[in-house]
């Protein structure tokens, strides 16, 4: 299989080309160049898997040119019941991703037992032992830089301590993660682990990782790489947790689903919409955001309008609080028919926005586009600090589970938009441990952790602040890089 560009002026390559690299060499993202489909014998199959071996199944139609037994090995050593059990001491280790009933029709899909309590850990890990592999072949190193709104960052950091041949830069937000994901970060002294805290928002970490990645001559002698949603290997991960879920809600494969997505970067809901073009019987994907709701915006009015970090917000569900999505240019490229002079018009525009809160990047409404949007069976809304604190109140009281903030702005949304009849599987976010200020306000308790990581914030912490310059930061990475 090859993979193209959603801009479509850069040569097609193959999984294990890409996986090192994240941006095209035209700015834009990679796809297959056609999604590959899953035949109904092979859903019948599937269905009786246990997580590695649907791993293996599902990353085999894109891992093509890494031999078969290799990639089985990599996936077998990866999803373990061994790395995937730091969360409840309830849950069903041996799933990976066990399925938690609230009512008939109603679940949540654990996607956060792994080391780092969040869903990243799902796809980090696997990408830590494809890049340790790949660069092993390639008696190569890697130097990953990246940007994170909260979890991408400690799940890469976890999955690439310690790995040989790979140093990270992961870029933050300056004192606008929670305590606890601060401190997962900083207090990692492993000596190829540099964390760098950005005077801004997301957005503007993002926009640096982008500006780096996009200046080809220092990205190619420096040996920049990434693992922000952008990579397509995390993309690929993570379409396997949607057949997982699907398998574990229905009874057949003739019944269709509901998915609800809290939705910051689109990477997430990217892979779910992958997972229905492959043939997965999703009838609904549920697009749930924060206050930042650009998103919802484009899905209900076609509109897209991405906005700078003067109106970016700052909420208690802090790893949404993004207002440029990377992965939603993935989306669109379908939606625009694979057309990547239409991707390279539009993403000029949002490349070019002044960023205010009413600036239009473009707009589908009036166009044959909206029409095409209502086929890919999406649905969207938002959630405000108010609506998640009732959502985690309401789940906790009525059936004593407790929920981080993002996965209540899924649920909140997921139960308002969901089609009658069918069956509603809310992807969770993270454990509710790694935002006890927001689920103390909501409960007035405080949420269980796991013993390993009881006084975590007490820790020392290492991290560099820096302004959101460009210079600045390949000034930091060259002098951090020894040879």
């Amino acid at each position: 299989m090859k993979y193209i560009s959603t801009r479509g002026n850069a040569p097609a390559k193959t999984f294990t080309e890409i996986l090192l690299g994240g941006l095209a060499p035209d700015g834009g993202l990679y796809l297959p160049e056609e999604y590959p489909q899953v035949t109904r014998a092979e859903l019948d199959a599937w269905r009786k898997l246990s997580y590695a071996d649907l791993a293996f199944a599902v990353l085999s139609k894109f891992a093509t040119d890494i031999p078969a037994a290799d990639l089985q090995a990599i996936i077998s050593k990866t999803y373990t019941a061994e790395v995937y059990n730091k969360g409840r001491a309830d849950s069903d280790f041996e799933q990976i991703t066990p399925l938690r009933t609230l009512e008939p029709g109603v679940h949540i899909l654990e996607l956060s037992n792994g080391p780092t309590l969040a869903f990243k850990d799902m796809a980090m890990q696997l990408l830590g032992n494809l890049f340790e592999y790949a660069l092993a072949k390639q008696h190569d190193e890697l130097n990953i830089l990246g940007a994170t709104s909260g979890d991408t960052g400690s799940a890469a950091e976890y999955a690439m301590r310690g790995k040989r041949g790979i140093r990270v830069f992961m870029l933050s937000p300056n004192g606008k993660m929670s305590a606890f994901q601060r401190a997962q970060m900083y207090s990692l002294q492993d000596p190829n682990i540099h964390n760098i805290a950005v005077n801004g928002m997301f957005d503007d970490a993002q926009d640096l990782v982008k500006a780096v990645s996009n200046d080809h001559a220092y990205k190619a002698a420096h040996k920049i790489g990434t693992v922000n949603s952008i990579n397509w290997g995390r993309v690929s991960a993570q379409i396997v947790y949607y057949f997982k879920g699907y398998f574990a809600a229905t009874q057949s494969n003739d019944e269709q689903v509901a998915f609800s997505v809290p939705s910051g970067n689109f990477g997430n809901i990217c892979a779910g919409h992958i997972a229905r073009m492959m043939g997965l019987p999703i009838g609904q994907l549920i697009l749930a955001t924060n206050e930042n709701d650009v998103l919802d915006e484009f899905f209900t009015t076609g509109q897209y309008k991405p906005r700078g970090t003067a109106h970016t917000y700052e909420t208690s569900s802090p790893s949404m609080d993004i207002s440029k999505a990377s992965n939603f240019e993935r989306f669109v490229f379908d939606l625009v028919g694979r057309d990547g002079a239409k991707v390279r018009e539009f993403w000029s525009k949002v490349e070019a926005g002044s960023g205010t809160a009413d600036s239009v990047a473009f707009d589908i409404h009036h166009t044959p586009y909206w029409d095409a949007l209502q086929q890919f069976h999406f649905a969207s809304g938002k959630s405000s600090h108010y609506d998640r604190l009732k959502t985690i109140r309401g789940i906790y009281e009525e059936y004593g589970v407790m929920v981080d903030p993002h996965t209540a702005d899924g649920i909140k949304v997921g139960m308002e938009q969901r089609r009658p009849n069918l069956p509603l599987i809310c992807l969770e976010t993270a454990l509710p441990a790694k935002f006890e200020e927001t689920i103390v306000e909501a409960l007035s308790c405080k949420p269980e952790r796991p013993a390993a990581l009881e006084g975590i914030e007490d820790l020392p912490q290492r991290c560099v602040v820096m302004d959101a310059d460009v210079v600045k930061l390949k000034a930091y990475v060259s002098a951090n890089i020894t040879h």
